[in-house]
């Protein structure tokens, strides 16, 4: 652990953020830090870490160099921080993912892995290592999912594949782990204005963001989400939604399938 000042949490409530180093990780713990909270910051970005940790004041936060694909590397993690807090914390978020966008056909072995390894496997591993600790303090699972876990995506088909599966992930863990007085809350925002969508889509030299908007879909800042995170660690609801179009998302996805499938098909690929 490289800790930079930072001091323990001296009772504070806490939560260990993995994904931290920017986006909606970083807005998250930005927005804990201002709340009175202790964060854990992880990410596997060793040089945004120091700067996220500068961002939420040094004495607010722990940094916790992480590759959430790496089981031993989490227990290391999740040992230190439960040091920081009196092995203990109120909530763990699973935040840190990938995107690669692109037809499935025409993707590589390596990015189709990725995205599995890092969206699933690594929320897995979260799930599962954080668990003592959410458990002595009675504490809150929170996965990020997303809305391509509501509805296939298409050029985004093994990320959509991913956020399904965490979001199943979610709802068995919900009953699994009530039994240690530990509750899972699933976040699925719609497109969020973070690192991932600064990558270009296959044969455009326009940034997935940019192409979105031009379609005429909206891309909702990083403060949207992390209110949102903010009330699913506080709350009891399982699910939780970021954005107007992820409410229309769902609705349309559990009563208009058919004509959602339409909609999809119709439309240029991106």
């Amino acid at each position: 652990m490289i800790r930079e000042g930072s001091m323990p949490a001296n009772g504070r409530k806490s939560i260990f953020i993995t994904g931290a180093a920017s986006g909606i990780g970083l807005a998250c713990a930005k927005r804990f830090a201002q709340e009175g909270w202790f964060v854990g910051l992880s990410d596997i970005d060793k040089v945004g870490l120091k700067a996220a940790l500068l961002a939420v004041g040094p004495e607010n936060g722990s940094i916790h160099p992480l590759d959430v694909r790496d089981r031993e590397a989490w227990e290391n993690a999740i040992g230190e921080f439960g040091r920081e807090t009196g092995g203990k914390a109120n909530a763990l978020l699973n935040n840190a993912g990938v995107a690669r966008f692109g037809m499935l056909n025409e993707m590589s072995d390596a990015d189709c892995d990725i995205q599995i390894d890092i969206n699933l496997k690594g929320v897995i591993n979260g799930a599962r290592a954080g668990l003592p600790l959410l458990k002595a303090a009675g504490g809150r699972l929170i996965n990020v999912a997303s809305c391509a876990g509501l509805y296939g995506s298409p050029k985004l088909a093994v990320y959509s594949a991913t956020k399904f599966a965490v979001r199943g992930l979610s709802e068995a863990l919900d009953v699994e782990y009530a039994a240690y007085g530990v509750s899972v809350a699933c976040v699925m925002p719609w497109f969020v204005e973070t690192p991932i969508l600064n990558a270009a889509s296959d044969g455009s030299n326009k940034s997935m963001s940019e192409s979105l908007k031009a379609g005429g879909l909206e891309v909702y800042p990083v403060e949207d989400a992390a209110q949102v995170v903010w009330e699913a660690a506080h709350g009891k609801a399982l699910h939780y939604l970021v954005g107007k179009r992820a409410k229309q998302m769902r609705f349309a996805a559990s009563h208009m399938p058919g004509s959602l499938r339409k909609q999809l098909r119709s439309r240029p690929l991106l």
